[in-house]
């Protein structure tokens, strides 16, 4: 038995048991890949995959059992590689960070500033998507931190720990009737915005499910004319006057954003609370630690080291 068989067995499995995809991701051919696969089934004594021909198409029941087997193992041999790096390079290496646009856009950048400052041997990388993509690169071991807004705690494979709560904001051109409005000194009103084309994030992004909530509880169904996945989209055609647009507070700035106007909107829609997620069981290196305190100061070692050791469900309360 040998990781690379391991390996084999996991990414076939990840690539929707297409052989040409595993063998393009592995780097070897497509025989090599079977041939792998055959050799690790005739060790164990059974089948791992069902075949029709030469074709892989699903898990067999031993198959089943034995996946998260395999996960586990290259999961610590990965920590291993990590806890070795830890002693014999000392503070530097590489540091991955998956996160959503808005998270990498607005609420990243002083932190990475700050963390490099510190810790300039450490190479950044920092990769963007959906929060389900979020999640899926760091169970995959595509990443060491996660951060979004939605999501991350769905995974029961991951430790997501509260940063920071947040609030959306409505913005408009300055001669929009909602901005006479609040010069005038009147509240803002779901039903008051709702009489206005509307702009906001995509399904599943950036606090967009206490946007709907909201309305639904209301009883309104508002227009929505657009739908994207960051601010900065949102507000270019905002701009345009398309419409009125529903953003992350933290996206709007009064000098970058001189042609819009912005109205608090926390008394319409709920809080939102943006979460860092690693992955169960993994080896996080001292300056992960450092990363992960820089970027919420609440979040020391002690208390990330706390929830690691904690059973899912637990960490929800800390």
């Amino acid at each position: 038995m040998n990781f690379q068989q391991l390996r084999s067995v996991r990414e076939t499995v990840r690539q929707g048991f297409n052989l040409t995809e595993v063998a393009a991701s592995l780097h070897t051919s497509q025989p090599g890949v079977s041939r792998q696969i055959r050799e690790l089934e005739e060790e164990l004594g059974i089948e791992i995959f069902v075949r029709a021909g030469k074709r892989l198409t699903g898990l067999t029941p031993p198959g089943v059992t034995v996946l998260p087997i395999v996960e586990r193992l290259l999961h610590e041999a990965s920590n291993l590689k990590r806890a070795g790096e830890d002693f014999a390079r000392s503070g530097a290496g590489a540091l991955t960070i998956a996160a959503t646009h808005s998270q990498a856009r607005y609420a990243l950048p002083a932190a990475v500033r700050d963390f490099r400052a510190g810790k300039p041997q450490v190479q950044l990388h920092l990769h963007q998507g959906t929060p389900q993509q979020v999640a899926r690169m760091l169970i995959d071991g595509e990443a060491d931190i996660g951060i979004a807004t939605e999501a991350l705690a769905h995974y029961e494979e991951l430790l997501a720990l509260p940063c920071y709560r947040w609030t959306h904001s409505v913005v408009m051109p300055y001669d929009h009737p909602l901005a006479a409005d609040a010069d005038q000194g009147k509240p803002l009103t779901l039903q008051r915005l709702a009489d206005y084309p509307l702009i906001t994030y995509e399904s599943g992004y950036t606090g967009r499910a206490h946007i709907d909530e909201a309305f639904a509880k209301a009883g309104l169904a508002p227009e929505v004319v657009l739908v994207a996945m960051d601010a900065d989209v949102i507000k270019t055609y905002v701009e345009l006057g398309m419409g009125v647009g529903i953003v992350a507070a933290i996206a709007y700035d009064e000098e970058r954003d001189r042609h819009l106007r912005a109205i608090d909107a926390r008394h319409l829609f709920a809080a939102n609370m943006t979460r860092l997620a690693i992955k169960r069981g993994s080896y996080l290196r001292d300056y992960v630690y450092e990363f992960i305190t820089t970027f919420a100061a609440p979040l020391t070692r002690a208390v990330v080291e706390q929830a690691l050791a904690s059973t899912p469900g637990e960490d929800s309360m800390l």
